[in-house]
């Protein structure tokens, strides 16, 4: 029960990353604040939590909403905690093909929305002595290939900001930490390909078999991985632990494939085995 007292905010709740971190700080203790532009997986979410679990439907690049996400906080006697993680796939066009608009979009959802929640947020949290704040980032924000050019852009900002945030609000006794995921069995893949049904599905167990054979780790990468990670950036156990990120991916981003498969060969073995003739 890390989180006994807390009051947790909670976006991107209804499905996914979110919906397993809300059901695990919940069942640690805390009362969650979830928000979300997905009202009927809110209200499941809400009715699965116990009565730890109350759901606000909120848009995160509508700034009120976000600031009436707080104040519902507030009125809990909260926020001890937050967890910026709405977001979806964005924009999926080429540097050469994008257009301003769907930059924008993508910018405000998955850029702006963490660092307004983080504006006012902060503010609530000062006034009760202090909080913690983890940002979802992703391995995107490392390299080229994982993700399209506008998400990996903005995840890369949320990184940054993450580091930012730290450093201004130490004075008030707030950390601010960012959990980089790697492939996820979540939707938001198919989503981003606007996928549904059965298609859906089958492309979700597509990607689950391609996460788990492109890494160390052969399995795919759960929400409730994720979740674990969370929970430990926004617990006392983490206390000394800010402006960092936490990279949860399997070792994805360990190296090249032939530095962890011994089925694939590597530029060395390439020279050895022509050494030898």
């Amino acid at each position: 029960m890390r989180f006994e007292g807390k009051v947790a905010i909670v976006t991107g709740g209804a499905s996914g990353i979110g919906r397993a971190t809300a059901l695990r700080l919940a069942a640690e203790g805390a009362t969650v604040v979830m928000g979300d532009i997905d009202a009927e997986g809110g209200a499941a979410l809400a009715a699965e939590g116990g009565g730890r679990i109350h759901f606000r439907p909120t848009d995160v690049t509508a700034e009120a909403d976000i600031v009436a996400l707080v104040a519902a906080a507030q009125e809990l006697g909260g926020p001890h905690l937050l967890f910026n993680n709405a977001g979806a796939g964005g924009l999926r066009a080429p540097i050469d093909e994008i257009d301003l608009a769907g930059w924008d979009r993508t910018m405000a959802l998955l850029l702006s929305s963490v660092a307004l929640g983080i504006r006012h947020a902060a503010p609530a949290m000062t006034a009760l002595g202090g909080g913690a704040i983890v940002n979802t980032a992703s391995v995107a924000a490392l390299a080229a290939g994982a993700a399209p050019t506008a998400y990996s852009v903005a995840k890369a900002g949320v990184r940054h900001l993450t580091r930012m945030a730290a450093a201004d609000l130490a004075r008030h006794r707030i950390r601010v930490n960012a959990v980089l995921p790697g492939f996820i069995t979540t939707n938001i893949f198919a989503s981003a390909m606007e996928l549904t049904g059965t298609v859906r599905d089958t492309a979700n167990a597509m990607i689950a078999q391609a996460a788990s054979n492109a890494q160390p780790i052969r399995r795919a990468g759960r929400a409730e991985d994720i979740a674990a990670a969370v929970c430990f950036l926004l617990s006392d156990d983490a206390s000394f632990i800010t402006g960092t990120d936490l990279l949860v991916d399997g070792g994805l981003s360990v190296g090249p494939r032939h530095s962890w498969d011994p089925d694939t060969p590597g530029l060395f073995d390439a020279l050895a085995v022509i050494a030898a003739k």
